[in-house]
């Protein structure tokens, strides 16, 4: 009988081993192996695969948990041991308590001892980073499929969770480029056009915003529902003649990041090296040109959510095999010694040939090495995120708020609703009162919002909401600024005009918790609408409903002057069959409130044509277009994309306004060249599409330009108009991406609406001088005499900023030019500036009569 029973066991163990090693290999769909030279997966077979993976085990476990913004599945996958993946409940639940942190000392000790660690990896967000979609089905597999002792103590004590693809959109538009240009001199080029819809690259710098659909879905999984301890995104983007970047990173870091994830972040990066180091693969560099301080991004958002951000960089980007001449060696790369004396690069790659395969195996090797330490110091990282938790609930260093209120009286309520909606996003709990209450003298009403710093993820509320200071950093001792790492100031409710109350002192409010996404209160519709209904633009749904209204047939003017109660901005809509219903339905939707009037006002007020706006779309892919075109969006204009044919061909009178988003000069007027793209993509508007644009402004046209592409308007009209910015040395002047004091003329046409201070997001912009005597040239804007730093870093603002012009509006024959020294729409973020934007769109919509003619 013994026997008999340890022959079954024989063959128990044979058949189970047998049907680990069934889990295919992603050759097998593929088609080759990853990595291979000359060779991508799309996005068609990836699904394809993962299919197969989930199907073929009982450790892999896939669910959809959105789409892309064109529509295809994004896919969350689940790798763990057997008996793991039978309880994902149960470790979810275990590791949502402790990043919460609102268990006793007593029951985290217990939990993070029967938890287990929640690692997070993902791939193709950048998609010219073309191995790291690639690389993922392998390392799955490889998590799946391994039957060393070092994977299965991977597999018992951590659940793998990965997003093989982040943008899957980005993933086929580049495998696409690829296999078309393949054999041709642009091969290793990126595609003409956004590798995500609408943001291109700016897709990793949407991650407290949450303004794609692809990051949307992935914060909910971090930040609401699984709460990983590690979170891993795999980049490609390697300096030069190193094979990968990792942590540490370099100075500063933002105050508002626990210290322990500083120190975690390094331990990881360590554990890495040292991998890669027994594994004999050189090239590891570390410490230079990625910082801690800046939120917004992949890697970093985590940070302030007790989560440790790795971020990896790996050289070779492209299947197309790459030759580095060892003869040609550098001494120094970014800076650090090459020869293998440098603490942050001991190990140099000495050149030769690298392959698209060498970058799937460094990105795996730095997947295990996380893997590893994380079945090994489980305990720790989930004790650990719960102590980070609660010195964040306790504030434990003393600094932090009891409480940030957003009242309930705004100037613009919709942006207050939005803000309140991405705090709540990443993960931050709010309460509404639910009656007045009152804060050193001040009352507060019922409807105000609460955000209480007691809760785990204060250093995310606390950075998003207060003003960012960032340290003065010099390359050298006098020498020029080390630019941050992607800005140095974001403070949101500076960006978007929300009146938010930073109080220490404790208070009593009586509240509810907000457990779903805020929408607006229904508005008012008040009055006799004999004549009209009167709409304020002060609020940015004003637009929305404007365009619904015109859309919907219904004539639509815009009051130039205050009179009669009504102030110069708001929108007359005419009556009509129909319209009191229409204005209900927009009033409960959009929390507008419509005033109804029965004569005709005696203030001025001008007619707008149906708005349709064309937007320039360059050849060379422009993420400021992206992000200009999904604002507008929002907002519902009507819009078309203009290429350079179309700009050329001067058939331009359909439009009532054309956008120029920031582009550099060159790229505008002359494009690609015929050595970086094909026929096709080469070239740019010419001379020919400036006279078109010269005549369509003339005939009454308005054409709307931002930042870098202001300069293209002076130069190719010989504006009377300077850039007073260009040509200052950073060591004299230097804003790096911060919000800067802005005064407006709200009494202008195109500041109609506006308070009269706001702030402009000022990324190494623009600031204009207007000729003496010049003519036809107005004001609308200017950057402010003192105070100028709003949030962030400057140098010489005082001297080379202060009272130059932010804003300008330059007549032009019948039409207009309207010049934004800087970028209004900053990545759907800076929303206290988009009316000066409705406000130019408007403009060129105005059927330019007198309306006091009208006898109607």
């Amino acid at each position: 009988m013994k026997y008999s029973i340890r022959l079954l066991v024989v063959l128990f163990l044979v058949i189970g081993f047998n049907a680990y090693a069934q889990i295919p290999h992603p050759r097998e769909t593929f088609g080759h192996e990853v990595g291979a030279d000359y060779k991508l997966a799309d996005y068609d077979q990836m699904l394809a695969y993962y299919d197969k993976l989930a199907a073929s085990t009982d450790r892999v476990q896939m669910i959809e948990i959105g789409k892309s913004s064109m529509g295809r599945p994004i896919k969350l996958v689940f790798i763990s041991s057997k008996e793991n993946m039978k309880q994902l409940d149960k470790w979810k639940e275990i590791s949502e308590k402790l990043s919460r942190a609102e268990i006793t000392e007593e029951e985290a000790r217990r939990l993070s001892k029967e938890g287990k660690a929640i690692v997070w990896f993902d791939g193709g967000m950048h998609a010219t980073e073309r191995a790291h979609a690639q690389m993922t089905s392998e390392l799955m597999w490889k998590i799946a499929s391994e039957e060393s002792d070092e994977m299965k103590k991977i597999r018992d004590e951590v659940i793998s969770l990965v997003v093989p693809v982040i943008n899957p959109d980005g993933v086929d538009i580049v495998v696409d480029w690829y296999r078309k240009t393949l054999g041709t001199p642009f091969e290793s080029s990126g595609p003409p056009v956004l590798y995500q819809k609408y943001v291109g690259h700016d897709n990793n710098r949407d991650w407290f915003m949450n303004n794609m659909q692809e990051t949307k879905v992935i914060t909910n999984v971090l930040y609401n529902e699984w709460y990983p301890q590690i979170v891993h995104n795999h980049h490609q983007t390697a300096p030069r003649w190193a094979m990968i970047f990792l942590p540490p990173f370099r100075s500063p870091v933002n105050p508002q990041i626990h210290p322990g994830i500083t120190t975690s972040v390094n331990l990881v990066g360590t554990a890495m090296a040292q991998r890669f180091a027994m594994e004999k693969k050189p090239g590891v560099i570390a410490n230079v040109g990625f910082s801690m301080f800046w939120n917004g991004g992949m890697r970093t958002a985590p940070y302030y959510h007790n989560q440790i951000g790795i971020l990896t960089e790996v050289a070779q980007p492209t299947p197309t095999p790459t030759n580095y001449d060892p003869e040609r060696k550098p001494e120094n790369i970014r800076g650090l010694p090459s020869d293998g004396s440098e603490i942050f690069y001991p190990y140099p790659f000495e050149g030769g040939e690298v392959k698209f395969r060498d970058a799937v195996e460094y990105m795996i090797t730095a997947s295990m090495a996380i893997l590893d330490l994380a079945a090994d110091k489980k305990d720790e990282f989930l004790y650990n995120i719960y102590s980070m938790g609660r010195d964040a609930i306790t504030n434990a260093n003393g600094k932090g708020a009891f409480a940030y209120v957003i009242p309930k009286d705004q100037y613009n309520p919709s942006e207050a609703i939005n803000l309140t909606n991405v705090l709540m996003q990443g993960g931050l709990k709010a309460h509404r009162a639910t009656e007045t209450f009152s804060v050193n003298g001040k009352n507060y009403e019922a409807g105000s919002i609460i955000f209480y710093g007691a809760q785990s993820f204060r250093p995310f509320l606390a950075d998003l909401m207060e003003v960012q200071e960032y340290p003065d950093q010099f390359l050298y001792p006098g020498g020029p600024p080390q630019p941050p790492y992607d800005l140095a100031g974001w403070t949101l409710p500076i960006q978007m005009g929300v009146s938010v109350d930073r109080i220490e002192e404790d208070f009593v409010a009586k509240v509810d918790p907000i457990n779903e996404k805020m929408t607006p209160d229904a508005g008012t519709v008040s009055g006799n609408a004999r004549y009209g209904y009167v709409l304020s633009n002060k609020d940015n749904q004003s637009a929305t409903a404007i365009n619904r209204l015109q859309k919907a047939g219904y004539t639509v003017s815009q009051f130039t002057t205050d009179q009669d109660g009504i102030e110069a901005g708001s929108f007359l809509i005419r009556s009509k069959r129909g319209l009191n219903d229409k204005v209900k339905e927009l009033s409960n939707d959009l929390g507008l409130d419509f005033s109804g009037i029965t004569k005709r006002p005696t203030a001025n007020y001008n007619e707008l044509r149906k708005v349709k706006i064309g937007i320039y779309k360059s050849w060379q892919a422009n993420m400021d277009e992206g992000w200009s075109r999904w604002m507008l969006e929002q907002f519902e204009f009507d819009l078309d994309t203009l290429h350079n044919e179309d700009i050329q061909s001067g058939n331009l009178s359909q439009y009532t306004a054309i956008l120029f988003p920031d582009q550099r000069p060159a790229g505008i007027m002359n494009g690609n060249s015929a050595r970086r793209a094909p026929e096709k993509f080469v070239g740019g508007i010419g001379k020919e599409g400036v006279a078109a644009l010269d005549a369509y402004a003339t005939a009454g046209g308005t054409i709307i330009f931002y930042d870098k592409a202001s300069d293209f308007a002076i130069q190719q009209f010989k504006l009377p108009v300077k850039n007073v910015t260009a040509g200052i040395k950073p060591n004299d002047f230097f804003i790096p991406g911060s919000l800067v004091r802005m005064d407006v003329d709200n009494k202008n046409r195109l500041g109609l609406g506006m308070p009269s201070q706001v702030s402009a997001s000022f990324n190494q912009s623009r600031a204009f001088k207007i000729d003496e005597n010049a003519a036809g040239v107005m004001e609308v804007s200017k950057y402010a005499g003192e105070d100028i730093l709003m949030s962030g870093w400057a140098l010489g603002e005082e001297t080379h900023l202060a009272n130059t012009s932010a804003m300008v509006h330059v007549k032009r024959g019948s039409g207009d030019l309207v010049m934004f020294a800087f970028r209004p729409q900053f990545r759907g973020q800076s929303r206290g500036t988009y009316r000066m934007i409705f406000n130019s769109i408007f403009m060129g919509a105005e059927k330019n009569k007198n309306p006091l003619s009208d006898k109607k």
